[in-house]
Order: C-alpha cells, then sequence, then structure tokens
C-alpha cells in the first residue's frame, strides 16, 4: 500500500488519446516509484451515455457531461486535456486559474496568439507551484530518448543534417469520412499539426537546437469527404451514394518543408528536411528521424521502435550502420519493464509521460516539454503555413 499523497486527475475527453491516457494514469504506479499517487477521479464528456460507458471501460470514478465542472471540483488536482484543439487554450486557462496543474494534448493551441497566452498563463502558475506540461509523448520512447543522451552527449559531433519524416495512409482511401481532424476550425491544421508537430517537437528536443526559418508546400488531395459512414480507428468507411452529402476538407493533407536550426550550442545550425502525410500506402506509423554529424549517425523509425541504427564513422568506417535494441536496464525507462529482449509498445511513451510529469509535480519543478517549449512548435507550424501560402517564399519562425 502506497503512502504517498493522491494526485487527483480530471481528464477531459476519453477517445484516442482519452484511452491512452487512461491507461497510463493506471499503469504508471505500478511500475515506476511516484512521489505522487495518480487516481482516476473524474472524466467529462458531453455525450452522458458515452462518458459513462467510458470511465466504466478506462477506470474512472465519476463522470462529467461539462469539463467546466471538473475545474470547479475540490477533489481535482490535475486536467488532463485530451480533446481537439480549439478548445485547448479555454480549458487549459481556465485550470490554471483555478490552481490546477496540466497536461495538454499536442498542437498546444490552434494559433500562436493563443499558444502565446497559454505560455504566460503556465509560466505565471509556475511561480505559485502550479505546473504546466503539453503531451509530446515520442519524447519519452526509450530509443529516441537514448539518442536525445548520445547526441547530449557529443557522439555525434556537430550535426550537420536533420531529416524527419512522419508517413501514415489512414486517409489515403478517398472515400474516408469526414471527421474532426479535417476540419481546420477544429484541428488547426492536417498532417502538419497532427503528426508533423511530434516531428519538429523530436529534431528541436534531441538536437538542441530551434527552428528559425522554414521554405514549405502544403497539399490538400481530397477536397470533400463523405460527412456519413463507419468510422475504423482514425479513419473508416464513407457513405458514398448517390444523394450522400460532403463535407470540406479545409486542412493540408501532406505537408513539405525545408529548414534551418539556430545550432545551439554549436558554432553553426544544421539543416533540415520534414515531411508529414496520411497517403503513404503501406507506412502506417512510420515516425522518423535521422541525424548526421562530424563523427557519427543516429536513424529511428517507430515502425521499429525498439531500435535505434547507429554509425560511427572512426569505429567502423566501411561497416555502415549497427542496431542498438534498446531493451537493456541502462537505457532510458527500460529498467522498471521487462527483461532485456522483451520490447515496448505505443502505450509506454503515455506511461513513462506520466512518471516525468508526476515525479516533475513531486519535486516542485517545471516539466518538460513545458508549454513554452510546445509554443516554439506552434511557431514552426505557422511560419510553415504562411510560406506554402507564399508561393514558399522562405520564413522566419
Amino acid at each position: 500500500m502506497t503512502t504517498a499523497k493522491p494526485l487527483r486527475v480530471g481528464m477531459v475527453g476519453y477517445a484516442f488519446m482519452g484511452a491512452a491516457h487512461s491507461h497510463a494514469w493506471r499503469t504508471a504506479p505500478r511500475f515506476f516509484d511516484l512521489p505522487l499517487q495518480p487516481q482516476l477521479t473524474a472524466v467529462a464528456g458531453r455525450n452522458a451515455d458515452g462518458v459513462r460507458a467510458a470511465a466504466e471501460k478506462l477506470g474512472w470514478e465519476s463522470v462529467e457531461t461539462d469539463w467546466r465542472r471538473l475545474i470547479e471540483r475540490d477533489d481535482i488536482d490535475l486536467i488532463d486535456i485530451c480533446t481537439p484543439g480549439d478548445t485547448h487554450a479555454e480549458i487549459a486557462t481556465a485550470a490554471l486559474e483555478a490552481g490546477k496543474h496540466v497536461l495538454c494534448e499536442k498542437p498546444l493551441a490552434n494559433s500562436v496568439e493563443e499558444a502565446e497566452r497559454m505560455t504566460v498563463l503556465a509560466e505565471a502558475a509556475a511561480k505559485r507551484g502550479v505546473f504546466a506540461m503539453c503531451g509530446f509523448s515520442y519524447r519519452r520512447t526509450p530509443a529516441l530518448a537514448l539518442a536525445k543522451r548520445m547526441v547530449d552527449e557529443g557522439w555525434l559531433g556537430t550535426i550537420r543534417h536533420v531529416r524527419a519524416q512522419y508517413l501514415q495512409d489512414w486517409l489515403s482511401d478517398e472515400n474516408a469520412p469526414m471527421t474532426w481532424r479535417l476540419d481546420k476550425s477544429k484541428s488547426g491544421s492536417g498532417s502538419l499539426g497532427d503528426i508533423g508537430a511530434h516531428s519538429i517537437d523530436a529534431a528541436q528536443w534531441i538536437t538542441g537546437q530551434k527552428i528559425t526559418g522554414v521554405s514549405a508546400l502544403l497539399e490538400t488531395f481530397v477536397p470533400e469527404r463523405p460527412l456519413a459512414g463507419d468510422l475504423v480507428g482514425l479513419g473508416g468507411h464513407g457513405d458514398i451514394g448517390q444523394d450522400a452529402p460532403l463535407g470540406t476538407v479545409t486542412v493540408d493533407d501532406a505537408a513539405i518543408f525545408s529548414a534551418r536550426f539556430d545550432g545551439g550550442a554549436a558554432s553553426t545550425g544544421a539543416i533540415g528536411v520534414f515531411e508529414a502525410t496520411r497517403y503513404a500506402l503501406g507506412r502506417k506509423n512510420a515516425m522518423r528521424l535521422e541525424l548526421n554529424g562530424t563523427k557519427a549517425s543516429l536513424a529511428f523509425d517507430f515502425e521499429d521502435m525498439n531500435a535505434l541504427s547507429f554509425y560511427d564513422a572512426a569505429e567502423s568506417p566501411d561497416a555502415g550502420f549497427r542496431r542498438i535494441f534498446v531493451t537493456e536496464p541502462e537505457h532510458p525507462y527500460v529498467g522498471n519493464w521487462w527483461p532485456t529482449g522483451h520490447g515496448l509498445g505505443y502505450e509506454h511513451g503515455f506511461t513513462h509521460q506520466v512518471v516525468d510529469l508526476v515525479t516533475a509535480i513531486g519535486d516542485s519543478r517545471q516539466p518538460e516539454p513545458s508549454f513554452a517549449d510546445a509554443l516554439q512548435v506552434q511557431r514552426v507550424l505557422a511560419a510553415v503555413e504562411s510560406s506554402a501560402a507564399n508561393s514558399s517564399q522562405w520564413q522566419k519562425v
């Protein structure tokens, strides 16, 4: 029986991300020693039947049909925001002003202006001991965390190239139905913000360098989609009957941009190439990152998430990349799980996210990525959109 003080969580939203976050809140204290004991106190959703069913399935003690009730409740310490981007700013603002910690899914907001206001509030709240974090969960993938460690330790030397791809195919069927992810008023952007934001955050975090400028191209391949149909996963099967209504897609289907980095602690910055699409047939969740430095190279692909490819020019100049299987107890996070060789999965990143967040709150320090870190990503997203809207002209961030 734990004697740790409880951290009573109220979650808003219970779909894809809500399920992942629920699993993480339940699992983290069972595999990691935490300074606070997470409690799944309440979940909020607009559909009364849906939120009750979700609470029973996912392990929440109570339900609300208005997220404002979570903010008002005295038995809630932290608000976990798992809703579309158009609601992030309002919920996070209310929570911080009420003195509650915040975990907000990415991207932080739907505009730079919203993200700036959220960051100001979060920084003021941190001075009162109330903390906010943005959920860029790929930072907690052990292989990427190991890549970060290796870069920090100087294994790569000066980084010259960054190549980042995030490839999915769930929208490849032009008759897949409309969802909120295809509505700019709700999602902010398409592939760019939904998955490209992860690549931007990971690249900046691992290299320790910020993107300072971009030249971009955005493309919408299918401008209309069925409004009705059956959702399957993120996509599904739309109603394509003769009189079936269609909705207008108002976001990008694919994003490509080149980038320049500021160099961080290095004298010169890297150059980068980014791609995000949900139309890459055969690619299910290929979140890829490759770094080339003056001494070595690293490569990662989430579809092979327990491995990291490493090339050391001095060690084996003619041998090519070697494979590091990231399942050893000295690797980030791994020592709390299974014996060597027994890999982890997608859900573990969210568990590690909870571990890092709860540990930081228990230590009264700012968890990472902060809202300020997420604001930097938001500024890159805005610069990409601005460049694409102006014939790919170079746009400073």
